[in-house]
């Protein structure tokens, strides 16, 4: 059974950039979120459990993205979250820095 097409994206535009947000803006935020956690936390711990985590969480963020009604809001928001935890990791690293 075919989709209705009044629900699916007309635009061209829309539709590219849906498929980047999901896609790159999705991996971007989930690796960010690992990496923070990651200065934080044991890194070993967190490496491991990346393997399983990063994945369920991109595919979460990419089913987000084509749920959200406008691309560019979508991608505001996986930039944001993206550098929201890059401050943290930069944080996290400044006041925990590894001790070899």
């Amino acid at each position: 059974m075919p989709a209705n097409p009044k629900y699916l994206t007309q635009s061209k535009w829309q539709r590219f950039l849906k498929i980047t947000a999901a896609i790159l803006g999705g991996y971007f935020v989930s690796v960010s979120f690992h990496l923070a956690l990651a200065s934080w936390l044991d890194r070993t711990n967190v490496v491991i459990t990346m393997a399983f985590s990063g994945f369920i969480l991109w595919v979460v963020l990419m089913i987000l993205a084509f749920l959200a009604k406008s691309a560019w809001k979508i991608w505001g928001i996986y930039i944001l979250l993206t550098l929201l935890f890059l401050g943290i990791m930069y944080l996290g690293q400044t006041y925990n820095p590894i001790t070899q």
